[in-house]
């Protein structure tokens, strides 16, 4: 059975940093594309970041491209995106994606989600 569970998120202050972690189970996530989506309060479900299962090839939304970071531990079969820099804007629920295809920005091009870790931005 797959299972995302996702952690790391909190409240920090703009510019701070924080690193989420996204653990599988049920699955060996070398073999899927991997990503990261938000949804904020009022706001569409938004693709953040990917990892390809092919190459680990990353792909972000140009809105965090220089500031956040996508990454897999393929022995511990875990996720991980670093963000730094972050601004107000960047609150909201994140969660962790697997899709058996390839990377893309739609969700629901990704089979399994995690619960989601919530990420607050404020002074």
């Amino acid at each position: 059975q797959v299972h995302l569970v996702e952690s790391g998120g909190g409240l920090v202050q703009p510019g701070g940093s924080l690193r989420l972690s996204c653990a599988a189970s049920g699955f060996t996530l070398e073999f899927y594309a991997m990503g990261w989506f938000r949804q904020a309060p009022g706001k569409e479900r938004e693709g953040v970041a990917c990892i390809s299962s092919s190459d680990g090839s990353t792909y972000y939304t140009d809105s965090v491209k220089g500031r956040f970071t996508i990454s897999r531990d393929i022995a511990g079969n875990t996720v991980y995106l670093q963000m730094n820099s972050l601004k107000p804007e960047d609150t909201a629920v994140y969660y962790c994606a697997a899709s058996n295809e390839y990377c893309s920005p739609r969700g629901a091009d990704f089979l399994s989600w995690g619960q989601g870790t919530q990420v607050t931005v404020s002074s």
